[in-house]
C-alpha cells in the first residue's frame, strides 16, 4: 500500500495514487450539470449581438439581460446547501438540471423581453444549484491525492459549455434573425435529458449517507470509490469521527439526531470558532476575487472588446470569441493534472502574477487605441494577446481552483451550507460586473476598466499568499486543524505539506 520514511509519513505507491475510474464516472456525471450552466453564460455573449437587434432593446436591457442570471442565481446557490443536507448530494443534482431545463426551454420561446427574462431567472435559479452541488459532491467521493483533480471537473464543464455555447452562436448566427437567436438559447435543454439519465448511475455521497447514521450504505458506497477495503474502511473512520458517530462493544451508535443542515448558519456567521472564522474568510475571498479580476468581463463581453480592438466583422468577432472559449478548456484540462501534483498556491500565486500582467497589457493597447487617430497594428495585436493570456492564467489557476479550495475547506457538519454561501458571494460579483461593464467603460473607458481589475488580481496576490495555507493531499476531515493557528505556524515554514500524512500513513502498515 506504500512506504513510510522515517518521520513516519506515507510515501504513496503508484497504486495508491492512481485513480478510481468509479469515482471518476460519478464526478464527471455529477459536472455534466455545469456544462448546461457554462452553455448559458457562453451562448449569451454573442446570442446579445442578436436579441438587441429583434427585440430592440436599449443597452441597459442587455445588462440586465446578462446579470440577471447570476443575480437570481442568489436564490438556488442560498436554498441548495441546506435542500443538499435535506434530501441529499444526488437529487439536488436533479433538480438543478430539471430547473435548467424549464429555464432553457422558456428562453427559447422568447416572444418577448419579459419572457426571455423569465426564462434567464429560472434558469438563474438552476444555476446556484448546479455551481454550489457539483463540486461538492466531487469532493465528498475522492481520495485526497486526486481530490483536485476531480473536483476542478465542474470548473471543467462550466468551459466545455461556454465554448459550445461560442460554437452554438457561430452556427445559428446563419439562420434568420427570429430563429437564430432562440435556437442558440433553446438547445441547452437538451443536455438536462442526458442527466436525468444519468443520474441513476451515481451513488449518494458517503459523507451525506454518515451524517444521515447511514454508516453500512455509507461503507459500500467508499468500497466503490476507492482502491482497496483497507483505505474505505480508514477513510469511513475519519468520516464517523467528523461526524460524531463513536463505536462500542455491540457496534455503530448513530447520532440521535441525524443532520439535516439545522444550525449551520449561526455556526457558521454568528459564532464561529476561530478556525472557521478563518476558512469563512479564505473560500468567501476566493469567490469574491474570481470575478473581481474581470473574467466575467471578458468571457461575456469579449465580442464588444475584440470590436474595440479593431475587429469589425460578426462572424470574425464570434471566431475570436471561440478562440477564448478553446483557451479556457485547453489551461483548465492543464491545471487539473497539476492541482494534485504542485498543489493549490503555486498555480494560484503563479495565475493572479500573469493575470495582472495580462490586463496590463490589455489596458494599455485598448487605451491606445481608444485615443489614436489612426489604426495601429501593434496595440491592437497587444489587446488581442491580452485577452487570450488573460484567459490562460485565469483558467491555468484562479478558475478551477476557486471551486476546488471553497469546496473542500469546510469541515463536513458546515460543507454544503458553506459551500453555498460561497456561491452566493461569487453569483453577487458575477452579476455585479456582467451589469455594470458597459457602464463602467463608459465612465472611465475600456482601458480604465481593465487596469482597475488589474488592481484587484494584486490585492488577491496578496490575499491569497497570507490567508490560504496548501490544502493538497490532505484529507477533507483535516481541514479545520489545517486553520488552526498552531497548524497555520507549522504551513509558514513547510510551504509544501507531506501528503497523505498522520492518519493516512496508517495504510502503508496494514
Amino acid at each position: 500500500m506504500g512506504v513510510t520514511n522515517a518521520s513516519g509519513d506515507i510515501i504513496p505507491s503508484k497504486s495508491d495514487e492512481k485513480r478510481n475510474k468509479y469515482a471518476c464516472v460519478c464526478a464527471i456525471i455529477a459536472s455534466t450539470i455545469s456544462i448546461l450552466m457554462g452553455y448559458d453564460t457562453g451562448v449569451m455573449s454573442g446570442a446579445m449581438l442578436f436579441i438587441k437587434e429583434d427585440l430592440k432593446i436599449s443597452e441597459t436591457e442587455v445588462e440586465v439581460l446578462a446579470g440577471i442570471l447570476n443575480i437570481c442565481a442568489l436564490v438556488g446557490s442560498l436554498t441548495a446547501g441546506r435542500l443538499s443536507d435535506w434530501v441529499g448530494r444526488r437529487y439536488t443534482i436533479a433538480l438543478a438540471a430539471i430547473i435548467l431545463f424549464v429555464g432553457s426551454v422558456l428562453m427559447g420561446i422568447g416572444y418577448s423581453f419579459a419572457v426571455l427574462l423569465t426564462g434567464r431567472c429560472v434558469a438563474g435559479v438552476g444555476v446556484g444549484y448546479a455551481l454550489m452541488i457539483a463540486p461538492v459532491y466531487s469532493a465528498e467521493i475522492s481520495s485526497p491525492s486526486t481530490r483536485g483533480f476531480l473536483t476542478s471537473l465542474p470548473e471543467m464543464c462550466i468551459s466545455i459549455g461556454i465554448f459550445i455555447g461560442y460554437i452554438s452562436n457561430y452556427l445559428f448566427a446563419k439562420l434568420p434573425l427570429i430563429y437564430g437567436w432562440r435556437t442558440m438559447l433553446g438547445i441547452g435543454a437538451l443536455p438536462s435529458a442526458v442527466l436525468a439519465f444519468g443520474i441513476f448511475a451515481m451513488p449518494e455521497s458517503p459523507r451525506w449517507l454518515v451524517m444521515q447514521g447511514r454508516v453500512k450504505e455509507a461503507r459500500d458506497v467508499l468500497l466503490l470509490v476507492t482502491n482497496s477495503e483497507q483505505e474505505a474502511d480508514l477513510r469511513l473512520q475519519e468520516i464517523k469521527e467528523a461526524a460524531g458517530i463513536t463505536e462500542d462493544e455491540n457496534g455503530v451508535t448513530k447520532p440521535s439526531n441525524p443532520s439535516r443542515g439545522e444550525g449551520v448558519w449561526k455556526e457558521l456567521l454568528l459564532r464561529p470558532s476561530p478556525s472557521v472564522r478563518r476558512i469563512l474568510i479564505a473560500a468567501l475571498g476566493i469567490h469574491f476575487f474570481e470575478h473581481a479580476t474581470g473574467i466575467e468581463a471578458v468571457v461575456l463581453y469579449s465580442p464588444r472588446i475584440f470590436n474595440k480592438a479593431g475587429i469589425e466583422d460578426r462572424n470574425h468577432l464570434l471566431l475570436a470569441t471561440m478562440g477564448v472559449g478553446l483557451t479556457k478548456i485547453t489551461f483548465i484540462l492543464v491545471a487539473t493534472f497539476l492541482l494534485d501534483r504542485i498543489g493549490r498556491r503555486p498555480l494560484l500565486l503563479t495565475s493572479l502574477a500573469g493575470m495582472f500582467l495580462s490586463l496590463t497589457m490589455l489596458g494599455f493597447g485598448l487605451t491606445m487605441i481608444e485615443h489614436a487617430s489612426e489604426k495601429l497594428i501593434w496595440a491592437i495585436a497587444l489587446s488581442i494577446i491580452g485577452v487570450f493570456t488573460f484567459v490562460a492564467f485565469f483558467s491555468v489557476g484562479l478558475g478551477p481552483i476557486t471551486w476546488v479550495y471553497s469546496s473542500e475547506v469546510f469541515p463536513l457538519r458546515l460543507r454544503a451550507q458553506g459551500a453555498s454561501l460561497g456561491v452566493a458571494v461569487n453569483r453577487v460579483m458575477n452579476g455585479t460586473i456582467s451589469m455594470s461593464f458597459i457602464s463602467l467603460y463608459h465612465a472611465i473607458t475600456i482601458g480604465g476598466a481593465f487596469f482597475l481589475f488589474a488592481g484587484f488580481a494584486v490585492l488577491a496576490w496578496f490575499f491569497f499568499f497570507f490567508l490560504c495555507p496548501e490544502t493538497r493531499g490532505r484529507s477533507l476531515e483535516e481541514m479545520e486543524e489545517l486553520f488552526s493557528k498552531k497548524k497555520r505556524r507549522e504551513i509558514e515554514v513547510e510551504p509544501f505539506p507531506k501528503v497523505n500524512s498522520g492518519r493516512h500513513a496508517e495504510i502503508s502498515k496494514m
